[in-house]
């Protein structure tokens, strides 16, 4: 595991795609999170090709808050644990800078990633709205965009 470099963000956007079932989601993750936030977000290799990334950051805000933008994970080698490690992995180094929260979104209709971050200790906010019995913030990204709202204290 090592921390991100401005040059892994092509190599990061070209594997989206296949990674999330031919959904296109680049747009959500900008170069700018791999020239400014360096030091909290991390990649996973094997063999020189990338199998999992974590894209994350402290909240100038809120300096004890921290935020995970994007995880991604080969799907070859999901079920590994890589998630997990780097997950863990940002949660201690957040927490060495002064973080005892972490807070994450994904989109209610992300069934396998709410249950993802239930089952490692995320606990789901309060929302003004439930769909399928989770609590979602309606227009959280904008009108119709609604989202799951995360928080784990670490």
């Amino acid at each position: 595991m090592r921390t991100v470099r401005e040059e892994d963000y092509v190599r990061v956007i070209e594997v989206l795609v296949e990674w999330w079932g031919g959904r296109d989601l680049s747009d959500l993750l900008p170069r700018l999170f791999f020239q400014h936030f360096q030091d909290t977000s991390f990649i996973i290799e094997d063999k020189g090709k990338i199998v999992g990334f974590i894209v994350g950051f402290i909240s100038q805000t809120k300096p004890s808050e921290a935020y995970i933008h994007f995880v991604g994970v080969h799907s070859n080698y999901r079920k590994q644990r890589i998630g997990t490690k780097l997950y863990e992995h940002f949660f201690a180094c957040v927490r060495a800078k002064g973080c005892d929260t972490v807070k994450c979104i994904t989109s209610p209709v992300n069934t396998v990633s709410i249950a993802y971050h239930i089952n490692i200790g995320f606990r789901i906010e309060e929302g003004d709205k439930v769909l399928d019995g989770i609590h979602v913030q309606k227009n959280y990204d904008g009108r119709g965009h609604d989202r799951v709202v995360f928080v784990k204290k670490i």
